[in-house]
């Protein structure tokens, strides 16, 4: 079942930078933090965009911004190397906030905190059909969102 409103984190405490490490999950093991990029993108074709992955269970966890201006699709680590999606931007996490056993599912217990201080979850990482999401497949979607808008846009 997918979320419909956001959840914030309550304390703000993860992903400060040189923050004290990952975020954990009540119960959970401890487990190293899984690296990840973070692509960032106008709200408007980002929410196009998680409309279009989760018709396809493509989707992984979903930030946005306090002000609701950006979204931010976590991505494996490795994609700001390549990404060149314009409009966009794919920036190195290092990891800082996101512990890997809450991202696949592993332990029970309070939900996780956004990774970056000023931001909630649109999707989060309970409610992602993946770990992060696959960055094809959101370049094929933030495409797809484009034409989308575009059009919309040409119709008023």
């Amino acid at each position: 079942m997918w979320e419909t409103g956001v959840s914030r984190g309550g304390n703000g405490s993860a992903g400060r930078a040189g923050g004290r490490g990952p975020a954990v999950v009540a119960g959970a093991p401890a487990v190293p933090a899984q690296a990840c990029d973070l692509v960032t993108v106008p709200a408007r074709q980002g929410l196009e965009a998680v409309d279009i992955l989760r018709l396809r269970d493509d989707v992984g966890p979903v930030l946005h911004d306090g002000a609701c201006d950006t979204l931010g699709f976590l991505v494996p680590a490795g994609t700001a190397d390549g990404w060149d999606v314009p409009g966009s931007a794919c920036t190195q996490t290092s990891g800082r906030g996101i512990a890997l056993g809450a991202l696949c599912g592993e332990g029970e217990g309070a939900p996780l905190e956004p990774p970056v201080t000023g931001t909630g979850w649109l999707v989060p990482p309970e409610g992602a059909g993946a770990a992060a999401t696959d960055p094809a497949v959101l370049r094929a979607a933030l495409g797809e969102a484009a034409r989308t808008i575009e059009a919309v846009d040409r119709c008023q």
